[in-house]
């Protein structure tokens, strides 16, 4: 038996990750696990760097979802007669690409690392 000690945002990244894959945490941790410990060429620097990875999609979906929020609020606006100015336009889709470009950016880290 183990035991595994983690900050909230840890425990959330990871409850994330197990919830997406289906299965309960502990299965997760078990399963991430055997798999290293059977991979003897996986280091850590490169465990790390795709930890550092997978945080960057979660941060970049967070990001997304705010930017989600932002684009409901000027839907709305528009819906009731209301138009929303070009700075604001402009704001949400330059944060659009950054958001889209940071998944981008991490996907292509995780195909690159294998």
């Amino acid at each position: 038996m183990c035991s595994v000690r983690l900050n909230e945002d840890e425990y959330a990244l990871v409850a994330t990750a197990a919830r997406t894959v289906g299965v309960t945490v502990a299965g997760f941790f078990a399963r991430a696990a055997l798999r290293a410990a059977h991979d003897p060429h996986t280091s850590a620097a490169a465990i790390a760097g795709r930890r550092e990875t997978v945080i960057e999609l979660f941060t970049a979906s967070r990001h997304l979802g705010q930017i989600g929020n932002n684009l409901n609020q000027l839907t709305r606006a528009v819906n009731s007669g209301g138009r929303p100015t070009d700075i604001q336009l402009d704001a949400v889709l330059d944060s659009v690409r950054r958001a889209a470009a940071r998944v981008q950016d991490a996907t292509g880290q995780l195909l690159e690392d294998g």
